[in-house]
């Protein structure tokens, strides 16, 4: 008997049909000998439903009471779920995350597990039934208030309790087949990915890829959690995240691709900070003031000083939903800084092809390069890591760059990749 942990995103139970339609997997993963714990979702686009309504009583809602709020998209689902379980003859608890034993820090919204005691879980599943808990949320003991994980949370929460309960396989169901070359919503002729390396995974979540949530990848990399990316509308083999120091999961001894991926993203905003004094330290002063607005930065870029002046330019990306606070932070140290202006831009997208081969592959950034040149694609930052190359360009610019990156590396398929459901909301 294996333990499988399940998780199921909002499309997946959008509507009343669609949660029988997960139900019968379930049940038919249980009645073939398994043991179940189901993650789930809000249904459909209930969670954005939900900030639209607080946004209408309150232009700032209290982040105590929004956790609140929208912890109950998904004990809606879970409860349904249940029920649904229960009328096809097999047993289903559900629970919420902190009955889940879900510890997290008190950061509302944007919360960190810091420690998983599934114990009811595995009472319920000693118990013979399947466990449905609800994603996406926790309680600080600090606090003693639930929290949320952040928009994705739910893969966090199914990711936390397979290797708590030592999960044989986490499968992780969406809408669409596994892993694609890139969005099948903008690359009709994307192709899914077999298997991928978690390293991969990590760098195209970290990119923009929404099929799994950063977080997830990176907390199944640390705690060694098997991942399999399926769809939950078709009984397709999906796309298996694995470690490559355990080997290929067909045993497949085969050369890696030079480029495995694309992800892009347009919900960054860049940051420059102009005319800053080109002296030892005021550049740790000036992330030493982001910091502290918990801001995400991503890529940075420094100008050479201008010779006249010995005065430069500091650029960085930052989440678009920090970007004021970040500008705030700045502008109120402009004095100590001694910087010239500040100029931030929200219409700009990151752009990120990945892939293992690059380390042994010569004249992947000469082709990226050429290729959005001859698109006619401007370039106006740059970074890279062993196994991505990441560009900055203009938001209305994002799709164009993915396709025409996507056919000169070799990527599209000769047939039209399915996508089942999901707004992209």
């Amino acid at each position: 008997m294996a333990l499988i942990v399940q998780k199921f995103g909002g499309s997946s139970v959008a509507d009343a049909e669609s949660i029988k339609r997960v139900a019968k997997r379930i049940v038919d993963t249980r009645r073939a000998g398994n043991d179940v714990v189901v993650a789930v979702s809000a249904m459909g686009d209930t969670t954005d439903e939900l900030l639209d309504l607080a946004a209408e009583c309150t232009p700032i809602p209290a982040p105590r009471e929004l956790d609140m709020l929208l912890t109950a998209g998904e004990r809606i689902s879970m409860a349904l779920l249940a029920m649904t379980i229960k009328g096809m003859g097999l047993e289903a608890l559900s629970f919420t995350g902190s009955q889940a034993g879900m510890i997290t820090t008190s950061e509302h919204g944007s919360a960190k597990i810091v420690d998983v005691t599934p114990g009811r879980v595995r009472e319920a599943l000693d118990q013979g039934a399947v466990a449905i808990v609800a994603g996406f949320q926790g309680f600080s003991r600090t606090s003693r208030d639930i929290t949320t994980l952040g928009r994705g949370g739910s893969d966090t929460t199914a990711v936390a309790l397979a290797a708590a309960l030592g999960a044989d396989m986490c499968e992780i169901y969406t809408d669409v087949d596994g892993v694609f070359t890139t969005d099948p919503r903008v690359v009709s002729k994307a192709r899914k990915i077999d298997a991928i390396t978690a390293e991969e995974m990590l760098e195209l979540a970290a990119s923009g890829a929404k099929v799994l949530h950063l977080r997830a990848v990176e907390y199944a990399r640390r705690h060694g959690v098997a991942l399999h990316v399926r769809s939950s509308f078709s009984n397709e083999p999906g796309t298996i995240v694995y470690d490559p120091a355990k080997g290929h999961p067909k045993g497949e001894q085969v050369e890696e691709p030079v480029i495995t991926g694309i992800a892009a993203e347009k919900d960054e905003a860049k940051v420059t900070v102009g005319g800053v004094p080109d002296v030892p330290g005021k550049a740790a002063q000036i992330f030493e003031i982001v910091a502290k607005t918990n801001a995400n930065i991503d890529m940075i870029v420094q100008n050479v000083s201008a010779a006249d002046t010995n005065r430069t330019d500091i650029s960085f990306t930052v989440p678009v939903g920090d970007g004021r606070r970040v500008i705030e932070a700045l502008e109120a140290e402009r004095e100590s800084l001694e910087f010239e202006n500040l100029q931030y831009d929200d219409q700009i997208a990151k752009v990120a092809v990945v892939g293992a081969g690059m380390r042994t592959s010569t004249g992947v950034s000469a082709q990226l390069f050429r290729t959005l040149f001859e698109a006619g694609i401007n370039i106006e930052m740059i970074s890279t890591s062993e196994i991505r190359i990441s560009v900055v360009t203009r938001a209305d610019l994002m799709d164009q760059a993915v396709r025409v990156l996507h056919t000169a590396f070799g990527l599209d398929s000769d047939t039209d990749a399915t996508v089942y459901a999901g707004t992209g909301r």
